[in-house]
This record gives structure tokens, C-alpha cells and sequence, in this order.
């Protein structure tokens, strides 16, 4: 990873292809489709399925969900690349006790040798590979530090780090302070920063902490031209991009569901949680 990226993250419900466009028009360098289960995908789940529907060839990875090495051997073994893939995503950070339950998502930060198999086992196939951690289930798992043995141990293209556990609401703030830990326990793999991203300014700050990404969530619901508005402020984008309004985010948004004849619920959801950023021109 060469240059600092921005990338939008996974969110069940918003980012299917119409959203992931519409940020990557916008400034988002990498999406993420929404986080799919790797035995649901093998059974054909109509939903599992759906979450996965590529329409264009805007930069993406798969996000897949697992902790079995034979499963996800049988999804590799019938995958065909298609244009704009960039490899798949290990989630290890989702929070859900449905998940957990079944030693998945969160429950998998600790077993580092598990998704260092996991890993080669991508890896062997030939295609780039990402893992998204949280700092653990619990505050004690945090406070234990049990999430930078897979930073040690385990070598993907590069980490994503939630800087919460999975114990922890949306509305508890983040703990930037552990990226320095992580940024050099990863032995100069790269680390994005996840979670509670919507500004120039923390950009900038975790820019000086060393990681080498951001990766933005709620943040681009409210406003899809975060991406290109925090890229103007650092510098990046020379010369600065032209930054659309809500109005105009609808109308384009509306344009790519019909083309890309997407789900009603996400053309709701979208609209629901666009424009409560007063970033928004």
C-alpha cells in the first residue's frame, strides 16, 4: 500500500453496488461489500448471494465471514475474479452475539493461528487478502492486548483495526492510542484506522500515529462526499474536487439504483440517513 487510502467500510443494509459507486465517485479508494457468510454463500443463500452482486467495476473486496478452513477452501476453488475485484476480507471485528456465539467475527481476534491459516489458505489461491480486527470480545481482552497476536502472527495485505472491543456501543468512544502498538507490531504491514473517522482533523492525527489508511463508516452515510471533502483539506485531490449536494447525491443515487437495479430497502435506507451531517453544502 503505497499511497494513504481512504476506504469505505462494510454496513449491512447501505453498502450494497449503488452506494459503493456513488462513495467511490466520490473519493473512496477501496469499498467493501457487506460481510457475508461464507456457508451461506456455499448453500446459495438467496441473501448471502445478493449481498455479493457486483454491477461495475468500482475497487472492491469481498468481505467474508469464517473460521472454517474446508468451507472457505470450497468458495475459493469456484471463484472467478471479476474487473474491480481486490481481494477478500476476513471479518473478525463484528460484534453480533448471534456470531460470536459460533466463534466468528470478534471471538476470532484471539485465535491467531486459526486465521493465519485462514490467510495462506487465500494466499495459496492467489488472490490479496485484508483482516478486520476490533481490540477483542471484552475490555479484559483489550486490556490483555490479546488482538496484537494477530498482528504479530498473521501476514495479509494489510490490517484493519476498529479501535473499540466488541463489548463496547456505538456511542463509547474510540481508543486511538492503540494504533502506535499496532502500527509496529505489525512488522510493516499496513494498518488502517476504523472507526469514528468523519474529519480532516483525526485524519490527520492518525496519519501521525503511522497508519497507513482510513476507513470510514457512519460518516459516509450522513455524507457520501466525505471522502473527496477530507481529501480537499489534506491536499490530496489538486485540484480540490467539486463536492455535490444533498439534491444532487439524490439524484445520482437514483440513477445508479435504476441502472444497477438494486433493492427498494437500500434506496429507503439511504435516503433515511443521508443529510444529517452538517458537512453537507
Amino acid at each position: 500500500m503505497s499511497l494513504f487510502k481512504y476506504m469505505l467500510a462494510s454496513m449491512e443494509g447501505y453498502t450494497n453496488s449503488v452506494f459503493r459507486t456513488l462513495t467511490h465517485f466520490h473519493g473512496a479508494d477501496l469499498t467493501f461489500t457487506e460481510m457475508s457468510h461464507v456457508q451461506g454463500i456455499l448453500r446459495k443463500s438467496k441473501d448471502s448471494l445478493k449481498r455479493l452482486s457486483i454491477k461495475d467495476s468500482t475497487p472492491v473486496q469481498i468481505q467474508l465471514l469464517s473460521s472454517s478452513e474446508k468451507k472457505l477452501d470450497q468458495l475459493l476453488s469456484g471463484f472467478q475474479e471479476f474487473k474491480g475485484f481486490r481481494g477478500f476480507n476476513l471479518n473478525l471485528s463484528c460484534p453480533s452475539r448471534a456470531v460470536i456465539k459460533h466463534g466468528k467475527g470478534a471471538a476470532m481476534v484471539k485465535r491467531a493461528k486459526k486465521t493465519r491459516r485462514l490467510v495462506e489458505l487465500i494466499r495459496d489461491y492467489g488472490f490479496p487478502v485484508s483482516i478486520k480486527i476490533r481490540l477483542g470480545l471484552n475490555q479484559f481482552e483489550k486490556d490483555n492486548k490479546l488482538y496484537l497476536n494477530c498482528l504479530r502472527g498473521v501476514d495479509p495485505d494489510f490490517f484493519i483495526v476498529h479501535a473499540k472491543h466488541a463489548g463496547q456501543s456505538s456511542a463509547e468512544a474510540e481508543d486511538y492510542s492503540i494504533f502506535p502498538e499496532c502500527v509496529q507490531e505489525a512488522r510493516e504491514i499496513p494498518v488502517v484506522a476504523n472507526g469514528g473517522i468523519n474529519s480532516s482533523g483525526k485524519v490527520h492525527m492518525l496519519q501521525s500515529l503511522g497508519v497507513k489508511g482510513v476507513m470510514i463508516g457512519r460518516a459516509a452515510l450522513d455524507n457520501p462526499n466525505i471522502f473527496d471533502m477530507i481529501k480537499n483539506e489534506m491536499g490530496v485531490n489538486n485540484p480540490p474536487k467539486n463536492i455535490s449536494g444533498i439534491d444532487a447525491l439524490k439524484i445520482e443515487y437514483k440513477r445508479l439504483h435504476e441502472v444497477h437495479g438494486s433493492d427498494y430497502r437500500y434506496f429507503e435506507n439511504f435516503h433515511k440517513s443521508l443529510g444529517n451531517s452538517s458537512l453537507l453544502p
